[in-house]
């Protein structure tokens, strides 16, 4: 007699039939564009005609002083978009979930950012920081504070970009925290209010310690996101990485290398470089988070 085997629908062939669709396209724009760029990485030369070139092209990737102006303003920004714009998302989250009535409008105001180009949100944000008519050097022309050249000086192309990162961050942000926040057992709250606890109090023990997981997506994603920052350099300085340079960023680098010097090799160099960097410093933060769970 044979015996009749238990049903596990993880190993159907059919399974994989109707998986194959999605599996191809992840290992064509996913998986083969990763082992391409390691490779492009120690060829030089143009696309059409590439030879072997070592470690050159890490070499002088390593030792260019742009791409670690680059990386340092990459860095600058994730490690300053990141927590401000977690820190203010997490306190408009808090406040549209416990003290406004109508959520679903609010939650639909911050989501417009979310789905608008940035582009479009670029073009904006440069009427604002204009530095002859914009409206924030009006606002600060109010209080008596002398106007500032938002755009068009060295020292201010990074904080300038901070701040439109932290702006377009939030809405992203908003949105998820919003769903943890409804995640959370509604009970700990009467129970909690019943015994007498502050909204300080029932925030640090009950809300932010059940928002650890959310707060862990969202810390990742932005972490990633951050260094990967190109579009907002490109929407917010028409085009250019800031005067002189000076808001180059790695992925700005990288695409310089590619399409502007034509020098594939050295892109690709970057290339990987920046993934490792992307790739040590997430798992830095998983392990921090899980030592800060526990």
């Amino acid at each position: 007699m044979f015996k009749k085997r238990k049903y596990n629908p993880e190993n159907q062939p059919k399974a994989w039939l109707f998986l194959f669709p999605s599996l191809a396209v992840i290992l064509l724009f996913n998986i083969y564009p990763l082992f391409r760029s390691f490779f492009m990485s120690f060829q030089k030369g143009s696309l059409i005609n590439q030879s072997y070139a070592g470690a050159e092209n890490y070499q002088k990737v390593l030792t260019d002083p742009v791409f670690a102006k680059a990386m340092f303003n990459t860095a600058l920004f994730a490690f300053t978009v990141v927590p401000i714009a977690l820190i203010i998302s997490l306190a408009i989250a808090w406040v549209v979930f416990e003290k406004v009535k109508h959520k679903a409008f609010f939650e639909t105001i911050f989501f417009m950012p979310y789905v608008t180009s940035t582009i479009a949100i670029g073009i904006v944000f440069r009427y604002f920081f204009n530095g002859s008519y914009g409206i924030i050097n009006y606002i600060l022309s109010i209080f008596g504070i002398p106007a500032v050249n938002w755009l068009d000086s060295v020292d201010m192309s990074m904080p300038t970009l901070i701040i439109f990162g932290i702006w377009t961050s939030l809405a992203f942000n908003i949105i998820i925290l919003l769903a943890g926040l409804r995640n959370i057992d509604p009970e700990h709250y009467k129970i909690a209010k019943m015994f007498g606890a502050t909204d300080g109090e029932i925030f640090r023990r009950i809300t932010f310690p059940q928002l650890i997981p959310t707060i862990t997506f969202l810390l990742t994603v932005n972490i990633i996101g951050a260094f990967k920052v190109y579009t907002q350099v490109y929407a917010l300085f028409a085009g250019q990485p800031g005067i002189a340079k000076s808001a180059t960023t790695a992925v700005y680098y990288i695409y310089d290398k590619f399409h502007v010097a034509g020098r594939p090799g050295v892109a690709m160099a970057a290339t990987v470089i920046l993934f490792l960097v992307i790739l040590i410093i997430t798992f830095i933060q998983n392990k921090l988070v899980k030592r800060v769970e526990k």
